[in-house]
């Protein structure tokens, strides 16, 4: 084992537990953060065009922006997964033929991804409720972003790989350099050439290819148990299937978001689009609370996957409570932070007084359940740490489709426009309550079987 590979073994093995939590957790956190910003720059930067209607564009294609992204994640986590569990078993070539075969699937799936967006970009906008006044922007967006799926995926699938083996920070420098760049062309392609959304779309892809060629260089150069080596997917071929049950988790929550985005902009559709662009601004707050809450956990998940791998039951119980423990705090603050600055935040996206007036009204209820979503991210990759799949993929469809789904529309029947945020605070309480539940009996049964 050479020195690189000795340290990265030591943090998962040897480090103290908020030392390693803190290690892995806050590249990871940042890393969720900087993904959220290609997000946020795209839409404050178009909201500074003072077109409502444009910022309604790009809320109406995030579901298409979700489902490229896990897709990335699916594959990536899943691998990531398998990757940390054979390095704590100390199996070094199942880990690097499962990274190889995670990074050419990738490429594969993106390219039938970008074929399918293009042959059915039409049928596709009117699914997801695009009005006529938004229709060419949304069409233009979508097109960008769909010749750039190759560049998303890979940029996901390669920074989780990185990460499995604990290159950390080297995940975090991709992702760095990647937002850098497109907080840097948002201004300049949107406000000064005035190519509008579309100037959003090109900066969001370029910033991902900045990305991949990063991860690309630091694979080749660095890395101790990442392969790329085509030879090697062939040989490790059969674990696709794996790689993708222990992915879908993560894949699923990303897409059920979506589905339900669409959903609920169908539901918002019926009050216009200044309630479309309202939701969306008030969302932007509740995604930044959920999706730290998931940046610790998906951070953690290889320190968890190591130490099943390595059968070491008490470093995996310790790991446990004290990442419950952030994740709560981090979710009280959070949403305290957006509670008292919501005017601000909702500023940032809207300038008309009426519909910014509406998003601040809807934010309340969007960040009531933030304390109580660590629980939920947590029982998902602690199940896809233990590989239990189905156990993981059951917690991911609780939130976003079994719960979220049904009541958005029971709710909007009950109290209308309001009911549809309502929605989103009962389906977070749910979901962490069922999720603790399945957690505990998984817990209990991965404890016998390591004993």
């Amino acid at each position: 084992m050479d020195a690189k590979s000795a340290k990265n073994e030591q943090l998962f093995r040897d480090q103290p537990v908020w030392k390693a939590i803190a290690a892995l957790a806050i590249p990871s956190l940042l890393s969720i953060l900087v993904m959220i910003f290609y997000n946020l720059a795209d839409t404050f930067f178009i909201a500074q065009l003072g077109d409502t209607a444009k910022v309604a564009a790009v809320s109406i294609v995030s579901p298409v922006f979700s489902i490229i992204m896990a897709l990335g994640t699916m594959l990536g986590v899943g691998a990531g997964t398998l990757l940390s569990v054979a390095f704590g078993a100390g199996e070094s070539d199942k880990a690097k033929n499962t990274a190889s075969l995670c990074f050419y699937s990738g490429i594969v799936l993106s390219i039938l991804l970008t074929v399918l967006l293009l042959c059915f970009s039409s049928p596709l906008l009117l699914f997801l409720g695009t009005q006529p006044e938004m229709w060419d922007d949304t069409a233009t967006y979508l097109r960008v972003l769909a010749l750039g799926t190759i560049f998303m995926i890979s940029s996901h699938t390669l920074s989780a790989l990185i990460r499995s083996e604990g290159a950390v920070r080297e995940g975090l420098r991709g992702y760095m350099a990647g937002t850098v760049t497109n907080i840097v062309l948002d201004p300049l392609f949107i406000l000064v050439f005035r190519w509008g959304v579309a100037g959003a779309a090109v900066a969001t892809v370029l910033g991902n290819v900045v990305s991949t060629l990063l991860y690309l260089l630091h694979i080749r150069r660095h890395a101790t148990v990442v392969s790329l080596d085509p030879k090697r997917a062939l040989t490790e071929f059969k674990a696709l299937g794996q790689i993708l049950a222990l992915g879908v988790p993560n894949a699923v929550s990303t897409l059920l978001s979506g589905f339900a985005s669409t959903f609920s902009n169908q539901l918002l559709s019926t009050h216009g689009t200044d309630a479309i662009a309202a939701m969306s601004a008030a969302g932007k707050s509740s995604m930044l609370i959920s999706m730290v809450q998931m940046g610790i956990c998906m951070g953690v998940q290889p320190l968890l996957a190591y130490n099943y791998g390595a059968r070491n039951a008490a470093r995996l119980k310790e790991t446990l409570q004290k990442t419950a423990l952030l994740t709560v705090l981090v979710g009280l603050t959070a949403a305290a932070l957006c509670f008292t600055f919501r005017r601000w935040v909702i500023g940032l996206f809207l300038k008309e007084a009426g519909v910014a007036e509406l998003g601040e009204r809807l934010i309340l209820w969007l960040i009531a359940g933030a304390p109580f979503l660590g629980f939920v991210y947590l029982s998902t990759n602690y199940l896809q740490a233990t590989q239990k799949a189905s156990a993981a993929i059951l917690v991911s469809l609780l939130r976003q489709g079994l719960l979220l789904i049904p009541l958005l529309y029971l709710f909007h029947w009950l109290l209308g426009l309001t009911g549809i945020a309502a929605a989103h605070l009962a389906t977070d309480i749910g979901a962490a309550v069922l999720s603790m539940i399945i957690f505990a009996i998984h817990y209990r049964r991965m404890r016998r079987e390591i004993a």
